[in-house]
């Protein structure tokens, strides 16, 4: 099939990351423009490596991956204004942050590369020269209107990119986002997800763009984000796991390969939410972003050959002010659709200077801010639908 769906994906490998990738190399519809490898979950180098290491396995050694900025958005400034000082000083600097240690990483969830306990090949190729951000700008020129968005790291480098150009919202088609926690106990600080905590500059000023060019009538559909509380509810298992490894024994031998590393990552994951008192399971939040943008965008794309997969929705019920028939202005509290998905519309902020709470998302579902909406949040998700689409994915392997 000639690929129709032009994608973007910014990421952070990460072991939910991983699956994330191995589902998108499964579709044969999909034009993977690009992957920026942010910083995140393991520091950049090692994410980089990580998703060229995973592509490796799965074979697509053609896609190009961008090298994301090595620092969240606070910590630049703090780096810029520490190198600014010691020039007055006539001193010397450290590399990172200033003399600050860098940022906290997620070592303890992915393992101390990310990866788990999977061991993935050494890159056989130079690393793509532009960077993440400039991708980013670069893969939305080149599809005008029809590139789908899907950031499931930390947004820095869309944020970086948005300083470049300013007309990025109005150049995608839709931009789909993993990250936040609405009125929901974190998974990092006791209100927070990692995704915004490790860099809430970025995704304000992101949501901020997005919704400026919504109220500017600049955007056809707004931002989607999927927050824990939803994501949550997609649980990989190991018995899902089994079936899988299972299911896939004809497919071909680097598949194969592929999915015994994504086992032993996932082996580290479920250990992980274990000793977190969750249980021997996963939450596989990425896969599930990923693969809800692109049954979206084929659902939303008349130049698409044949038909989308089969998907189901929760059914979307609205609240008193809902006008879900008005998909080009939504308003705080109407029902969205997406697949495997209930939504609703709402104003969205990051807290950036609370003590207690930096990095928390934020909705205004009582509209006392006063401001439009600018987004669509995923509230529930019919997840045992997902993940039997997601398991028949993976055991059929890529397209050949």
């Amino acid at each position: 099939m000639t690929p129709t769906l032009p994608l973007f994906l910014d990421c952070d490998p990460g072991i939910d990351d991983a699956l994330a990738l191995a589902y998108l190399c499964c579709q044969d519809d999909v034009e993977i423009v690009g992957i920026a490898a942010s910083g995140g979950n393991v520091p950049t180098a090692q994410v980089v490596a990580n998703t060229r290491g995973w592509l490796d396995l799965a074979g697509r050694t053609d896609i190009p991956v961008h090298s994301g900025h090595e620092l969240p958005l606070a910590w630049q400034q703090t780096d810029d204004d520490a190198e600014d000082d010691a020039a007055r000083d006539g001193a010397t600097t450290s590399s990172s942050a200033g003399s600050v240690s860098g940022p906290e990483y997620a070592d303890l969830t992915h393992g101390a590369t990310g990866a788990g306990y999977a061991e993935l090949p050494a890159p056989t190729r130079p690393a793509n020269s532009v960077s993440a951000a400039q991708a980013w700008v670069d893969a939305a020129h080149a599809h005008p209107g029809r590139l789908i968005g899907i950031v499931i790291g930390p947004s820095t480098n869309l944020a970086l990119a948005l300083e470049i150009e300013p007309e990025l919202p109005r150049l995608l088609k839709r931009l789909f986002i993993m990250g936040g926690a609405f009125n929901y106990r974190g998974n990092t600080q006791p209100t927070t997800e990692w995704n915004v905590t490790f860099d809430p500059e970025s995704a304000a000023r992101a949501l901020a763009a997005f919704g400026e060019a919504h109220a500017q009538g600049q955007l056809t559909h707004l931002p989607v984000i999927a927050p824990i509380e939803a994501t949550e509810a997609v649980e990989m298992t190991s018995d899902r796991l089994s079936d899988i490894l299972g299911g896939a024994v004809g497919t071909s031998a680097g598949w194969q390969r592929m999915l015994t590393q994504l086992a032993e990552a996932l082996r580290f994951y479920f250990e992980f939410h274990e000793s977190d008192g969750l249980g021997y399971l996963a939450h596989i939040h990425d896969p599930f972003v990923l693969a809800c943008a692109l049954a979206w965008a084929r659902q939303n794309t008349s130049s698409s050959d044949g038909p989308a997969p089969a998907v189901t929705s929760i059914e979307a019920k609205p609240t008193v002010d809902a006008d879900p028939s008005a998909a080009s202005a939504p308003v705080r509290g109407s029902a969205g659709l997406l697949p495997w998905a209930r939504t609703l519309f709402a104003p969205v902020d990051v807290e950036l200077t609370g003590t207690l709470t930096r990095g928390e998302t934020v909705a205004d579902w009582l509209g006392r801010w006063d401001r439009p909406v600018n987004a669509e949040i995923i509230r529930a998700i019919d997840a045992p639908a997902f993940l039997d689409h997601l398991s028949s994915t993976l055991m059929k392997g890529p397209y050949s």
